[in-house]
């Protein structure tokens, strides 16, 4: 059985997709959104630090059901 991709880490080109996809204009915009620091959404965009998967599954969820909604 192959691991569920929704439970892995993103790469900082998904999680700006993903960022954009649901709205998100800024660094500082999703850090307060989901509870970190501007800095912690800085280091994860430029690959400095990895995406924790719990941010990672939130965001693949988040945009998910935003998709089913419309």
């Amino acid at each position: 059985m192959a691991p569920d991709p929704r439970l892995a880490s993103m790469s900082p080109d998904e999680l700006r997709t993903h960022m954009r996809g649901l709205g998100y204009r800024t660094q500082a915009e999703l850090a307060e959104a989901i509870g970190v620091s501007r800095s912690a959404v800085s280091l994860w965009l430029e690959g400095k630090v990895g995406v924790p998967r719990p941010v990672a599954m939130l965001l693949r969820m988040l945009l998910q059901a935003q998709r089913r909604a419309f």
